[in-house]
């Protein structure tokens, strides 16, 4: 498997159903005064079963250090650590054994490695970003402390926050289920989630994250792009179908004199349609992007499918699923921004002397 990161790197283990998930962080600096209680703050945001619109598995999700950290301190050696799963129900998924569920990974996992663990997805399941909140956790305490940077549900399936996220107020996001910050639009989530929930059915939606006062100079020229290793990163989260940052996709249909942020006296720009990056390098401007997820592949009613065999099946799923991804991605983006922007900042100190 590949490694997330450049020089700060992870490689991660596990499978929904096996004893633990885990992994280890390299080229993490040493001397660092490590906060635990943030690390298992994000992973409590994250775990499955803290409201009745994500699934109802029910894990803990405590993370175990193994290794790397002395008296409180990175030592600058390998940090290792383990989250264990205690609530499998693998019985729910024995009727999977020969199936391939539509829009799944079953079938492009069957044919590159010739075997799987059809037990809650295996190492596909959305259970391995466990591995990423702990990392991305970690990751952002390397960053100036004046570095802010938030996720927020923007829309369900065809309702959207309307507000931007200048006339948001992001202490709000964690006092509702669906962790929009506009309360008005998260009764309306909330209410269209339950709603295809209780249709056996599943819905998409769009994540809105924005960093402010990151440094000028972060990134890297042509194959280093900040914008570049955040898509990367984004898009490497299960369900994620799209990325856009600044103007996004608007801007294709804007002319230059539109779309140029010109600049102030003081090097900040008028406006920020280039979301915060110039040449795949921070501006000093605030950085906002979007990620798109799909309806969750597995819902609660008969599909037709086809076994391993090509053969015509019925196919419904069982067990316990979000209906909707979104509450329980918004930590994971954040801790993927955070890894991807602590990597790049150790890079960008070896830049100059």
């Amino acid at each position: 498997m590949f490694n997330l990161g450049n020089f700060l790197s992870l490689s991660t283990f596990g499978e929904s159903h096996g004893i633990a998930f885990g992994g280890i962080i390299n080229n993490f600096p040493a001397g660092l005064d490590v906060d635990l209680d943030a690390v298992q703050h994000q992973l409590d945001r994250r775990k499955p079963g803290q409201s009745t619109i994500v699934t109802q598995r029910k894990e803990s999700d405590t993370v175990k250090f193994l290794s790397g950290i002395f008296e409180g301190k990175t030592t600058g050696t390998p940090i290792g650590f383990i989250i264990e799963n205690d609530n499998q129900k693998s019985k729910d998924y024995e009727h999977l054994s020969t199936a391939y569920r539509p829009s799944h990974a079953d079938f492009t996992y069957d044919q590159k490695f010739g075997i799987r663990d059809y037990r809650g997805g295996g190492k596909s399941s959305a259970r391995e970003t466990v591995n990423w909140v702990v990392a991305g956790s970690l990751a952002k305490q390397l960053l100036p402390k004046t570095v802010e940077i938030t996720a927020y549900v923007s829309s369900v399936g065809e309702i959207f926050c309307e507000k931007p996220y200048q006339d948001l107020d992001f202490s709000n996001i964690d006092s509702n289920d669906v962790r929009c910050p506009d309360s008005e639009t998260a009764e309306k989530m909330i209410s269209k989630i339950k709603e295809i929930k209780k249709e056996g059915n599943t819905i998409g939606g769009t994540i809105t994250c924005v960093i402010k006062n990151l440094p000028v100079g972060i990134g890297e020229p042509v194959f280093g792009k900040l914008q570049a290793e955040l898509a990367k990163a984004m898009l490497s989260i299960n369900a994620a179908k799209g990325f856009e940052y600044g103007s996004g996709f608007c801007g294709a249909r804007m002319t230059g004199k539109e779309h140029n942020d010109l600049f102030n006296e003081d090097f900040t720009t008028k406006t920020n349609l280039s979301g915060g990056i110039q040449g795949g390098i921070s501006n000093g401007m605030d950085i906002y992007f979007r990620v798109a997820f799909k309806p969750v592949a597995t819902i609660l009613r008969p599909q037709e499918s086809i076994d391993k065999d090509g053969n015509p099946i019925i196919l419904e799923g069982k067990g316990r699923h979000d209906p909707c991804v979104l509450p329980r991605a918004v930590p994971i983006v954040e801790s993927l921004a955070s890894f991807v922007l602590a990597d790049l900042f150790l890079v960008n100190r070896m830049r100059r002397i």
